[in-house]
């Protein structure tokens, strides 16, 4: 090994500090992009015209800041909002910094696929709990987000997967993981072996989280 990555050997707890850090991100920005996406794209569903919860003004204003938001390239991002990520966490370099860009980079994208998601549901079933007295929060619970929880999943998944992209390049601000150790160290100083392994390390970990995420969307829908 010491032969085929000397470099990687060479600063192993770095390296082994900086799949952490990318682990650390990548979670916390999740929890809170996926609170975020789940409940805008669940308003962006009832209040779409002919939604359970019609309101035409709310359903043009979250579309019209979705699809703001998804527009913007990430790596503007990261310096458009870097004054209200100075003024959450006291500063715009580091690992926790780089949690707000990655959450208002990534709940817009989520949110636009958990609307796709709900969309699927079978609108007969919405139209049928309505018929039944079902109240909105009762239709959303019930129907929504448990007709349609394999997609939902799927979804997650796929997100979960955009987003360790992002944290990579996150790196390029100085946002600690293995992003930055790829480009900082090994891209920087010509370290291959550094950026190949990083490189290696992200492509497992996506691949985890795609057979967890099949695995657990093949489950659900068994019952």
């Amino acid at each position: 090994m010491a032969a085929l990555i000397p470099n990687v050997i060479a600063m192993k707890e770095q390296f082994i500090s900086a799949i952490f850090e990318t682990i650390y991100m990548t979670l916390f920005s999740a929890v809170i992009a996926g609170v975020l996406g789940l409940a805008v794209g669940i308003l962006l569903v009832v209040t779409q015209p002919g939604g359970i919860l019609e309101d035409r003004v709310s359903y043009s204003i979250l579309d019209k800041i979705v699809n703001l938001l998804r527009s913007i390239p990430f790596i503007i991002l990261l310096a458009v909002i870097s004054p209200l990520t100075n003024f959450l966490v006291g500063t715009t370099v580091g690992t926790t910094a780089s949690l707000v860009p990655l959450i208002f980079g990534i709940f817009p994208f989520y949110a636009r696929q958990i609307q796709n998601a709900l969309l699927d549901v079978d609108r007969g079933v919405v139209e049928a709990a309505e018929s039944m007295g079902s109240s909105p929060a009762e239709i959303i619970w019930r129907i929504y987000l448990r007709e349609g929880l394999g997609d939902i999943i799927r979804v997650s998944i796929v997100t979960i997967i955009s987003l360790i992209g992002l944290t990579t390049m996150a790196g390029a601000i100085g946002s600690g993981g293995l992003g930055d150790v790829a480009i900082s160290i090994g891209y920087a100083r010509f370290e291959n072996d550094i950026t190949i392994t990083a490189t290696i390390v992200i492509l497992i970990m996506v691949f985890i989280v795609q057979t967890f995420g099949d695995w657990l969307a093949r489950r659900v829908e068994r019952y």
